[in-house]
């Protein structure tokens, strides 16, 4: 499993330069059944990433441009009438795929995003009274530009709390930007990535994530984790249990891609930042991020970490 992991980074490598532990955090999200907000300046990567990794799974890819005259249905799907029939015709919306890339999902109105809440959570689309179930998997990587406030619709903090991580591509440093112009010379390299993991292969390893044995004392590491941001008087609001457990799943996805069957203390600290900075409200309509993620580093600086032999039931 750890190999098939490896064959998929290796191969996303082939067209993002120097982003490793994005992606590894990305397919975490993905096995943890959850969905990606990725949030950064214009021309790091965000939709190329997100083509690569499809490309590397063998799964549908889809693409909506958020606008702010967007409709739900735009996004969901709708019935048509045809004169042929003289009929209403289903016509299923951009979000039946499997990796759906919401390109700057804070341009569309409040409407719009709750439109496609449902199919985040549930994953089916209700339209007419008629409920239609979503393929397996189905994992959404939105994006939002930080820089550009003018005609954006911030995500409340309600929605911004189902994104199961926030992450940044970040700008690349001087070595990797030569690499970048050494790869993309002559030629984009994302059109000739094949696919180097089956659909069903991948739902194989998500059930196997799904099956990580979590001990109780980390358990306890997790719990102790959330109720620290809770009594921390700069937050008006800490980490729900949503989070405590958005955070238990995707250790588990860690532990599964790095070969293991159980959990360690490691998987919860390398990914509580990215899962749980977001959570965290310092006044009510502002969510500073990195003020959140140096805060986090105290908590965890301070929470006391289990020792024990973590595979044992």
């Amino acid at each position: 499993m750890r190999e098939d992991i490896s064959k998929v980074l290796e191969n996303v490598g082939k067209v993002i330069i120097g982003k490793e532990e994005v992606l590894e955090k990305l397919l975490a999200g993905l096995l943890a059944g959850g969905h990606v907000l990725l949030e950064d300046v214009p021309g790091t990567g965000k939709t190329k990433m997100a083509k690569a990794l499809s490309a590397s799974l063998g799964v549908d890819f889809g693409r909506i441009q958020f606008t702010p005259d967007m409709l739900p249905a735009d996004i969901t799907g709708m019935h048509i009438y045809s004169r042929e029939t003289e009929s209403f015709v289903w016509k299923e919306g951009p979000v039946f795929t499997n990796i759906l890339l919401a390109d700057e999902i804070n341009r569309a109105t409040p409407r719009t995003q709750a439109g496609l809440l449902e199919c985040m959570e549930e994953r089916q689309v209700t339209v007419d009274g008629e409920t239609r179930k979503m393929d397996a998997p189905f994992f959404v990587i939105a994006t939002q530009n930080p820089v550009e406030t003018a005609g954006t619709f911030p995500l409340p903090e309600a929605q911004t709390d189902r994104f199961i991580m926030k992450l940044s591509m970040g700008l690349p440093d001087r070595e990797e930007e030569i690499r970048i112009l050494e790869t993309y010379k002559d030629k984009d390299p994302l059109p000739e990535l094949k696919p180097v993991m089956s659909k069903k292969e991948l739902l194989s390893i998500k059930e196997e994530a799904e099956r990580v044995y979590v001990h109780p004392l980390v358990n306890g590491y997790l719990a102790d984790i959330a109720l620290a941001t809770r009594k921390q008087k700069k937050i008006v609001m800490g980490v729900s249990p949503r989070g405590t457990l958005a955070l238990m799943r995707c250790a588990k996805a860690r532990a599964c891609m790095e070969g293991r069957a159980y959990v360690i203390p490691d998987d919860v600290k390398k990914l509580a930042s990215s899962v749980l900075a977001h959570r965290l409200v310092f006044s009510f309509g502002r969510s500073r991020q990195e003020e959140a993620v140096k805060l986090l580093e105290d908590i965890l600086a301070a929470v006391p970490v289990p020792v024990e032999d973590f595979s044992r039931k």
